[in-house]
């Protein structure tokens, strides 16, 4: 809850633009259609040789051209294409002169290596390539567009100038809890009663060599690898990990008195945000659940709700063993006896997961979910797990009338945020 505002007083935050490309398809109506079809968007990586990796298989969006592949630039341009479809689904402002500010979720910005061997081969360097030697080739003339790409506000200035958004852009890289972060800042930025809209996207294109390479370092990601639809199988017995995927999706704030006075169409309300960090481990979370608990728990609570009122769950679901038994774990410890009653699905069986981008990406859907009246499948659920007595809307879409549902997203260091989506305003 806001500090300062008792929940009778703070302003109601409402949705009235959404934007979203996924591995799917580019739109709201394409993945909507594909995801409640149980579509999968996994396909097998050609962006880059694959000899020697354990790993094949990723929700890439390749069907986005661009004249040099990198991670920020694939991450910006995905990202205008969401926030384009939201600001003009909101119809709010003029082109280019969005009244509020941005709020950005995206992955770390760094030097990748095909920019790193361009620069060694320049200076002759035979170590380690750098930030500072990166400096000193922009600064004898040469690389100034390598370095403006990669200096890490380069994709929110670049999206501010180009939508006209108020202020100054605000990036967060809260690893998989990104997402959800940019959400829970622009609806507090409301709450507080500083704009009366914002703007907050998520993005992420990190299906890189190097970023496949760490995370198979961690053992974080399936190998199974065919068919590559069937990678990623979150809640199954027999799931071996995560896919990473490349998306981005967009969601326009305002407040309820706002949008009203203009006769704007809501799509949704955002009701309630919950945070906690465990800072247990680099990757790990506690293992007793309590930081993801007490998480679900002030979601719900800021919503002004209690548990029985959540009648569906967008679970984080990426398919580790890990991850699916906490969260499992935890959402009986919230819901009690009829955990295993309220249904719990992962779009990420389908598209992946999107890292930075999955927390606003999955709000979209889970939005979608409330105003269509059905829940999309978790695919590729063969082999139930005994550890994990979960409804989790198992490879059919389920027709549902739900109000109030948790979306949920945790990141590595124990950053876990979860969202309360409301069909419509009380």
């Amino acid at each position: 809850m806001t500090a300062g505002l008792d929940a009778q007083d703070r302003p109601v935050v409402v949705v009235t633009g959404i934007g979203v490309l996924t591995s799917l398809g580019e739109g709201v109506a394409d993945n909507w259609r594909s995801l409640v079809a149980g579509k999968s968007g996994l396909r097998r990586i050609s962006r880059f040789p694959l000899e020697g990796l354990r790993t094949t298989v990723a929700g890439t969006v390749d069907f986005v051209p661009l004249p040099a592949f990198s991670t920020p630039a694939l991450s910006q341009e995905i990202a205008a294409r969401a926030m384009a479809e939201a600001v003009g689904m909101a119809g709010l402002g003029a082109p280019g002169a969005f009244p509020g500010p941005l709020f950005l979720a995206l992955p770390p910005v760094e030097l990748e290596w095909p920019q790193r061997r361009a620069l060694a081969a320049a200076s002759g360097a035979v170590g380690p390539i750098g930030y500072a030697d990166l400096l000193r080739a922009a600064g004898d003339g040469a690389f100034g567009g390598t370095y403006a790409r990669f200096l890490f506000a380069s994709v929110a200035e670049a999206l501010a100038e180009r939508f006209g958004t108020t202020g100054v852009p605000i990036e967060v890289s809260t690893a998989c809890a990104s997402g959800a972060t940019a959400i829970q800042l622009g609806v507090e930025a409301i709450r507080r009663g500083e704009t009366e809209a914002a703007v907050c996207v998520g993005t992420d294109a990190s299906v890189n060599v190097e970023a496949l390479v760490r995370f198979s370092l961690l053992s974080a990601l399936s190998t199974r690898n065919d068919p590559p639809q069937g990678a990623a199988r979150p809640f199954s017995k027999d799931r071996d990990g995560f896919v990473m995927a490349e998306g981005a999706g967009a969601l326009v704030l305002e407040s309820l008195a706002h949008a009203l006075a203009r006769g704007a169409e809501i799509l949704g309300v955002v009701e309630g945000c919950g945070e906690r960090a465990d800072s247990f481990h680099r990757t790990r979370s506690a293992p007793d659940g309590k930081p993801i608990i007490e998480c679900l728990r002030r979601a719900i609570a800021d919503a002004g709700l209690v548990p029985e009122e959540i009648g569906y769950v967008n679970a984080h679901g990426t398919g580790t063993p890990e991850n699916d038994k906490m969260e499992w774990n935890c959402l009986a410890a919230v819901f009690g006896a009829r955990a295993g009653s309220v249904p719990v699905s992962s779009n990420k069986s389908m598209i992946g997961h999107t890292l930075s981008a999955a927390g606003v990406v999955e709000a979209v859907f889970t939005l979608l979910s409330l105003r269509h009246g059905i829940l999309p499948p978790t695919i590729n659920y063969e082999v139930p797990d005994p550890a994990v007595p979960i409804d989790c809307v198992p490879n059919v879409a389920r027709p549902a009338d739900v109000a109030h549902a948790l979306s949920n997203s945790f990141g590595f260091g124990g950053q876990n945020v979860a969202l309360v989506i409301g069909r419509e305003p009380r």
